[in-house]
């Protein structure tokens, strides 16, 4: 499975520090999304990362950078639909319903599903989906590798997101809220190993 972790909407000190350590933990895909922020901040934070990550950053604004510094991809969305002319790397996006799943990933690397469980950085941001429909669309194989599990995701719930067969899981406040951790590296590991057995 497919580990990815989406930044903090807001710069965090020493952010570009953890997300190297993320890195050497195994994180496959690092997202950046920082609605609103600058085509000059975005391509700061980019800059303090070492480059042997940058083919594994996706950037959710000023999408002219994928192309400038070698990027893995564009993440579209509301504020940004339209994807550069003549842009050859992966396009993913994000999705609210299986309708949409069913619909986006025919034309996408892959999508994000959201939310589901309730989040961890969003106050009121609940489960949408009830297992009963989880497993039916992991039957119909609308929720395949293609599709990545976001929203509340943590060590304790990742067993669930494999029965469903989704291709990956989205951190984002699970991860973000421990990056003081002194032990956070344990943690990382054991987000590791869950998702290794499945392969991707």
């Amino acid at each position: 499975m497919k580990w990815i972790t989406i930044t903090s909407p807001d710069f965090l000190l020493g952010e570009d520090i953890f997300i190297d350590r993320l890195f050497y933990q195994g994180l496959d895909l690092l997202h950046i999304r920082k609605p609103g922020a600058s085509y000059e901040s975005y391509k700061q934070l980019i800059l303090k990362i070492p480059r042997e990550w940058h083919n594994r950053i996706v950037v959710h604004e000023h999408f002219a950078l994928a192309q400038e510094y070698g990027l893995f991809g564009i993440h579209q969305n509301h504020r940004c639909l339209s994807v550069p002319d003549n842009y050859k790397g992966s396009v993913s996006a994000s999705c609210h319903s299986m309708e949409e799943v069913a619909h986006c990933k025919v034309s996408k690397d892959y999508v994000f599903l959201s939310p589901i469980f309730d989040s961890i950085s969003k106050v009121g941001y609940n489960a949408a989906f009830a297992p009963d429909l989880l497993n039916r669309a992991a039957e119909e194989k609308i929720i395949d590798r293609k599709v990545i599990a976001l929203g509340g995701i943590n060590a304790e719930n990742i067993e669930l997101v494999k029965q469903w067969n989704f291709g990956g899981v989205a951190l984002l406040g699970d991860i973000w809220c421990r990056m003081l951790d002194p032990h956070v590296d344990l943690y990382l590991k054991k987000i590791r190993n869950l998702l290794i057995p499945i392969g991707y």
